[in-house]
């Protein structure tokens, strides 16, 4: 049987049970519930100051209607960065790298923002489908244009997760072959391939880091056009 270099993309099974909630449901065990002493440890302190620097980030631009969102896209940011991390570790799977996973995660956040807009704001929300000083000619392709636009958002959340995740797995996966292949013919270029992969890692896990803010960004961007 020979196997394809996306085959580390297919959900792992045992004994033919998915193990997906598995995967989905290990990050929460790494993080530490902070107690109601006065002084926790080193590790829970630096928890705690980067959830409070990142709500701090994504949320100070938002009106006060928004800030009811803080607990849901932390904890999403939270989940996102540890999926993504979690599968750089060899012998492991990345959930996020599913397209179907990431879009329902997109699609239900994007529409709770579309239908908060359109209950709190009806006609602000629908202003966005025409921009003001737009000719009468232009008008009925420019509503279809920005419905089109407006409809794609979920797809370019999951879809941008997505390919930047694949993309740099199949990358370490390819290097990493050719490295291993390369050292018994030509040690020096083996060596050489290895420090590549070992930067290319490094650039992976800012990537992790980077695509999970960057998801929840975009949300709360879309948030703040319809709070």
């Amino acid at each position: 049987m020979t196997l394809s270099f996306f085959d580390q993309f297919m959900s792992p099974t045992l004994f033919g049970i998915p193990l997906m909630t598995i995967a989905l449901t290990l990050p929460w065990v790494l993080y530490f519930n902070t107690g109601s002493r006065w002084l926790n440890n080193r590790v829970s302190s630096l928890q705690a100051l980067f959830i409070n620097w990142f709500t701090k980030q994504i949320f100070l631009p938002l009106s006060l209607g928004g800030h009811k969102w803080a607990m849901l896209l932390t904890s999403l940011m939270l989940f996102l960065i540890s999926l993504n991390m979690l599968g750089l570790l060899p012998y492991t799977f990345t959930p996020t790298t599913q397209l179907s996973l990431n879009m329902a995660f997109a699609v239900p956040l994007w529409l709770a923002t579309v239908i908060i807009g359109m209950r709190n704001k009806p006609t602000y929300a629908l202003a966005h489908l025409l921009p003001e000083g737009t000719p009468t000619a232009l008008i009925p392709m420019l509503i279809i244009i920005e419905t089109i636009s407006l409809l794609m958002r979920p797809f370019a959340l999951g879809v941008r997760l997505t390919a930047n995740l694949t993309a740099g797995h199949l990358l370490i996966q390819l290097i990493s072959t050719a490295a291993f292949v390369l050292f018994p013919i030509m040690p020096t270029i083996a060596v050489l391939t290895s420090i590549l992969l070992l930067l290319l890692t490094l650039l992976e896990i800012a990537v992790a880091m980077i695509q999970a803010y960057v998801f929840v960004m975009l949300l709360s961007l879309y948030l703040q056009e319809n709070t």
